[in-house]
Parts: structure tokens; sequence; C-alpha cells
């Protein structure tokens, strides 16, 4: 059998055919009709459908818009590799790690309130290790993601390792006691998660929190609406596509909610200080409770 090589310049491939004549649809012989308009449609399709299942791979006891939206920054392994390097997560917050992270560590170990201390959830770059350092007692950390609990504990010293209580549960639904923390660390959380979940988290975190508590919260500052990177279209863009959140986040009275959530609980908060960086982009937040509760 005579075969036949074709070259097609816009998708460039070739193949061997057999004998077969043209027709408008496609190329025929004595195979049938080989439609490569409709084979490539195809062939998109299912890298589209691919491309929209891969998330549930990650579910494994994992939110599900956790899975769906961030799986290739804090679920997949070449992505937990690739974002815990220091250029990189210098570069995703525009420079600002060393100042942020410095002065949440500060504000966490300021006039430190007796007691222990919670970090809720894992952070990319060195957060835990400088807590470590900065404490003489043992530092309690939870995230819901096993593969960021072991990439944290791969950063510390044996010694460290040793001081540091880690367990996995969801930030939404926490397993600790009423009142058993005196410092809470939030870094870069609540802009990554839906309205109701960013709720529940703050909730919790205000339940676990003993009266006379420091909660430390470095986050996005309030809408940016006079900063460079809002104001232009293409970098507000390209924020809000890998921050699905950080719109209904970026409207969000911090202050208010946390009140609120106090107020549920019989306790009562205030703002004691807040530091603003990059034009207020970013901040560092620190809330108190009282000692006496309402």
């Amino acid at each position: 059998m005579t075969l036949y090589a074709i070259w097609h310049k816009s998708s460039r491939w070739i193949c061997a055919l057999p004998p077969m004549s043209w027709r408008s649809n496609g190329w025929r012989g004595r195979f049938g009709c080989v439609d490569f308009k409709e084979s490539r449609m195809r062939s998109q399709c299912k890298n589209s459908k691919l491309g929209r299942s891969i998330w549930r791979r990650f579910l494994d006891g994992t939110p599900d818009y956790l899975a769906r939206h961030y799986w290739w920054a804090y679920l997949w392994h070449w992505g937990v590799w690739f974002f815990d390097h220091q250029p990189i997560i210098n570069a995703i917050l525009f420079g600002q790690y060393k100042t942020l992270s410095h002065r949440a560590l500060h504000d966490c170990m300021r006039d430190r309130p007796e007691g222990r201390m919670l970090q809720l959830t894992c952070a990319y770059g060195s957060m835990t290790p400088s807590l470590l350092k900065a404490m003489d007692d043992e530092l309690y950390l939870m995230d819901v993601a096993e593969i960021q609990l072991t990439a944290t504990a791969k950063k510390l010293a044996d010694r460290d390792k040793k001081r540091l209580l880690s367990a996995r549960m969801n930030a939404e639904f926490l397993a600790y006691g009423d009142n058993v923390f005196a410092t809470v660390l939030i870094f870069f959380l609540l802009h990554e998660l839906p309205p109701e979940a960013r709720q529940r988290s703050i909730n919790e975190a205000i339940r676990v929190l003993r009266p006379g508590g420091r909660i430390v919260i470095t986050e996005y500052g309030a809408c940016p609406r006079k900063n460079w990177l809002w104001r232009f279209p293409l970098t507000r863009y390209v924020l809000q596509r890998l921050e699905p959140f950080l719109e209904s986040f970026w409207h969000v009275d911090l202050m208010a909610m946390l009140d609120e959530h106090a107020k549920k609980q019989g306790k009562v908060i205030r703002q004691v200080d807040e530091f603003h960086c990059f034009s207020g982009f970013y901040r560092v937040s620190v809330f108190e409770l009282d000692e006496s509760t309402t």
C-alpha cells in the first residue's frame, strides 16, 4: 500500500496516509473520513476537562476551595518546592517579605502575653523558624495540608523540631480548647479564604485566644484604590486571577469582623497597633482581648 506524507503548516505535524481524495470536510479514503478540525477540537476538549478535574486529586481531606483554586501553590509537591524559595516569596510580595515578616515577629514577641503561641497555618519562608529562634518555649502550628506541615518541619534544626507541636486540622474547625492560647499569628491566610470560611476561621481564632491574649494578622490592606498595582488593569487582573478571594477581602472591615465574633463569645477586643507598607498595600494589625469578658 502506497503512503503519502502530509505536512500541515498551521499545526506543524507530519503524518502518513493511504491514497485518498480531497474533500471539503477533510480527507476521505478507504479508511473513512479524517476531519482534522474535529480531531483537534476533541483533543482540546479532552485537555480542558483534564485541567478542570486535576484539582480533585488533591482533595484528600482538604477544603474544596483550597484544592480547586490553590492546588498548584500549596498541595502539589513541585509547587511547594518552587514557591518556598526566598526570592520567589519576595517577588510575590513585591519585595516586602522581609519587612512584613520582621514586623509580624516583632509584634508577636514585644511584651508578649505569657502563655502558648499558635501559628494559624503554615507560611512559606522563614516565619516559623524565626518564631522558634525568638522563643524559649513551644510553638503550636496547624495546617490542613500535610505537605505543608512536612515542608515546614524540614526547615528546622533538630532542637527546634522538638519544640514545634504541629497538627493537621482545618482553621475553620480547630480541635483546641477554649481560651488556651495567649498569642495567635495569622500570616497571609484570610485573603485566601472564601467569605464564609474567613468568618469561621476568625471565630475560631478568637475562641481559642484567652482574655488578655493577642492576635497578630499580616495581610493585604484595605482596597488599595490609589496604589498603582490596583489602578493598572493588568496587574489588578493578574492578582485577582491568582487570588480569587482577594477582591472580597479588600472590602472587609477587619476590626468590625473581629469585634462581631468577639461579642458573640462574650469577649472584648480592641486594636492596639497597625503597620502599613508599600503605600498601604500590606498591613500588620495587632489586636488584644481585654482581661475581663462581657
